[in-house]
């Protein structure tokens, strides 16, 4: 019979290992799978089966749907009413003063860099704000023992922050409407870059979360970074009304060819490359996907 101090000490060294205190606990996750097996674990089943937790990502993504629709007035309504506000002062104060652009009236020219304003910082604070209070409350440990792997939990992550992203463009396309500012010339390319956009900044928000030690190291990137950025990607004028260096600078920025996108396939209208903008967007989800990926299977600030 086991020595109940040599069990403990034996259970002990096992978390630790799970924490990656040591070295990873194959042997130890192997028999935990096995016994979820034979427990009728139907997440695990379904795992050792298909390969993919399809139980498992759905329920982080209704967990954060969920959240989202809870605290609704300050994740939907708050950019919903920011967005209204920009769309009333640059569309119709400030844009019945403007000529037409590019054949369309300038309220249609604005809107799509005002809806991808809303949707970048609606992804980045989902994201963000869900793995920074997981790891306050120790929670990241559930997913940790779950049987997800590494690209599952990004796609869990990333999943919940586009369908809030989502969600928040539907109800800004619908004020879009009200105000007639809504055209849309290509409807797959459109759901395309609100959904690549979304990703980027979801997987940003994952990195900052996990190196962010308090919240206002949680909003630094998005201050300092995030948000000059994105006013000076074009989304109020166009890059033919700046001087010559200026619009060269404004080549050089990513969020130029993320505002120039979401316009093109609304009206129809592009100021730069759409393959260097394609190559960039796509560029971009590949390679933070593949970084987030290695992080987590790092244990980066996850793991105590």
């Amino acid at each position: 019979m086991q020595n109940p101090e040599n069990k403990k000490m034996a259970g002990g060294s096992v978390v630790d290992e799970m924490r990656g205190a040591q070295e990873p606990a194959t042997e130890a996750y192997r028999a935990y799978d096995e016994e979820q097996v034979r427990s009728g674990n139907k997440a695990v089943r379904q795992h050792r089966t298909t390969g993919v937790n399809w139980i498992g990502l759905y329920t982080m993504l209704r967990r954060e749907v969920k959240r989202t629709l809870r605290v609704s007035i300050q994740t939907l309504a708050a950019p919903v009413i920011s967005a209204a506000l920009y769309i009333f002062i640059f569309g119709t104060v400030i844009g019945t003063k403007i000529d037409d652009f590019a054949g369309v009236p300038y309220i249609s020219f604005v809107f799509p860099g005002v809806l991808m304003l809303s949707i970048i910082n609606a992804s980045f604070s989902s994201a963000s704000s869900a793995l920074f209070f997981m790891k306050f409350t120790r929670g990241i440990e559930e997913i940790l023992i779950t049987p997800f792997s590494y690209l599952e939990m990004l796609v869990g992550f990333v999943g919940s922050a586009v369908a809030r992203a989502m969600i928040v463009a539907f109800l800004i396309l619908i004020v879009g409407v009200l105000f007639g500012a809504v055209t849309l010339t290509n409807p797959l390319m459109f759901i395309f870059y609100v959904a690549a956009i979304s990703a980027i900044f979801a997987m940003l928000g994952i990195i900052v979360a996990l190196w962010a030690e308090g919240f206002e190291q949680l909003q630094m990137l998005n201050t300092f970074v995030i948000t000059p950025l994105t006013y000076l990607g074009g989304i109020f004028y166009s890059i033919t009304m700046l001087p010559a260096l200026a619009a060269q600078i404004t080549v050089l920025n990513p969020f130029f060819y993320f505002a120039d996108g979401i316009r093109g396939a609304m009206i129809g209208y592009h100021e730069a490359n759409q393959l260097v903008g394609l190559v960039i967007t796509v560029g971009l989800v590949l390679v933070l996907g593949t970084l987030v990926t290695q992080i987590f299977k790092r244990g980066w600030k996850i793991r105590a």
